[in-house]
């Protein structure tokens, strides 16, 4: 097991490009991870556009044997190419029961016709990369695989039929669609304070309800019967229980000795809750209040109840500014993403693509 994961870090190494996280800008694709095998795709000929020219696109190199299955302008894309793509996904996500091949190629081949022609737009910019920036790439991934030595490293590529030229080409190919990829997007993209602001105000509600409050309770029960003066004495007994409370009295004492509810075991201590846990009516008591302070009786259908709220979280402060930067990441990540998908589909335009994937591997 532990050297056919070292083989399948080698060929992800190898063939699959740098490993960015889910969305990372200069990732320059949105997800690195492959398209999920579950979602349905479209004949590959409809998703990728082929730009209207009245020639034949360039043919691939006559060195080449194997089978073409697209080509970009003039680089080709063979099936050992598709192929090594797809066995890398299916080993790692071999867990899942991912898709097979045949339905797995649409995706796969689009994915792949747009990383080459984010790399010949690389070539147009004349980004180049140095050979010390390959190496540092390649030292710091070795590092992860637990590879001990550049010898060892070797050992494992020939053993797989792979070369080292073949894998510093491809980390030079990533880093160049990294950097194009930040040049003609990320680099363009700005969000403003009142963007900031302007999502805050609209999505105030939504963005509350995962905060969180701790408050402590006292539940006070009309006697049998529920009558008028039942439910008066509740209240009587409630407000002398209040006003022990505003005199210093222990809450968590008075809890245990006059609450009715489950909790006057542990002080009348509800815990942390996330908003929207509780009743509504509730919770706008248990809100209303600063921390520490005590609420008048409130009733509802069960009794009369007294909360103390211990200690909240609000879109203020420290809290208001983890929010602000998790929205200014949002707003971020949509306009990368509508101006990546543009960005693509304007050098796609301008290209000339023939796809011969004809479903059959």
């Amino acid at each position: 097991m532990r050297r056919a994961l070292a083989l399948a870090a080698i060929m992800t190494l190898a063939l699959g490009g740098c490993t960015m996280p889910s969305w990372m800008p200069f990732s320059g694709g949105g997800s690195s991870k492959e398209p999920e095998p579950a979602k349905p795709v479209a004949a590959a000929t409809s998703i990728v556009p082929l730009r209207p020219a009245a020639g034949k696109p360039a043919a691939p190199d006559e060195s080449v044997t194997d089978r073409v299955l697209a080509v970009v302008n003039n680089d080709a894309i063979t099936l050992s190419d598709l192929q090594e793509a797809i066995a890398i996904y299916q080993y790692e996500n071999r867990d899942r029961g991912p898709a097979p091949a045949n339905e797995l190629a649409p995706q796969f081949l689009t994915r792949m016709i747009d990383n080459r022609l984010q790399i010949q737009e690389a070539e147009r910019e004349k980004i180049l990369i140095e050979d010390a920036e390959i190496e540092e790439e390649l030292a710091d991934r070795l590092k992860k695989m637990n590879v001990k030595s550049r010898d060892e490293f070797d050992a494992m590529l020939k053993a797989q039929g792979l070369s080292m030229e073949a894998v510093k080409r491809r980390i030079s190919d990533e880093i160049r669609r990294n950097r194009v990829v930040g040049r003609k997007v990320r680099l363009r993209i700005s969000v403003t304070e009142a963007e900031v602001t302007q999502y805050l105000e609209a999505n105030r509600a939504k963005l509350e309800t995962g905060l969180t409050y701790h408050a402590r309770h006292i539940l006070i029960l009309p006697e049998a019967g529920a009558s008028d003066a039942a439910w008066e004495n509740a209240r009587i007994r409630a407000d002398l229980i209040r006003s022990a409370l505003l005199q210093g009295g222990d809450f968590a004492e008075l809890a245990q000795q006059n609450s009715q509810d489950a909790t006057a075991r542990d002080g009348g201590d509800l815990g942390t809750l996330k908003r929207g846990e509780l009743a509504q009516d509730i919770e706008a008591q248990i809100l209303s209040l600063a921390p520490g302070e005590v609420s008048l009786p409130y009733r509802s259908a069960l009794g009369y109840h007294i909360f103390r709220l211990e200690s909240k979280d609000s879109l203020e402060g420290e809290g208001l500014t983890r929010v602000k930067a998790q929205i200014r990441e949002i707003l971020f990540r949509e306009k990368f993403d509508a101006r990546f998908d543009a960005w693509i589909k304007e050098i796609k335009q301008r290209a000339i693509i023939d796809v011969r994937l004809d479903g059959q591997l």
